[in-house]
């Protein structure tokens, strides 16, 4: 049973990472981010439901024109550490 639950952290940790992906490849190029954009909802329809419940609590930051997702990044590490200490049994 942890061994499942792990790999699906796993699973979800490569999602988060594709969203990652196609973020950038959106924001460094437009014509690029056109044609994944069916990726794009797949990827963010997995992810969002996790994320925006973090992000309500934790709203991006704003460094001038930049904004850091700060909810990304700590349920990106919640995953990791949940899934390190369920291997660790």
């Amino acid at each position: 049973m942890i061994v499942l639950l792990a790999t699906v952290l796993l699973l979800f940790q490569l999602v988060l990472v594709a969203r990652v992906v196609v973020d950038w490849v959106g924001v460094l190029s437009p014509a690029g981010g056109a044609r994944i954009g069916g990726v794009r909802r797949v990827v963010h329809g997995l992810t969002e439901p996790v994320i925006a419940p973090v992000r309500r609590v934790l709203p991006p930051l704003r460094l001038g024109g930049l904004g850091i997702d700060l909810a990304f990044t700590v349920v990106f590490l919640a995953v990791v550490v949940l899934r390190s200490v369920l291997l660790s049994y």
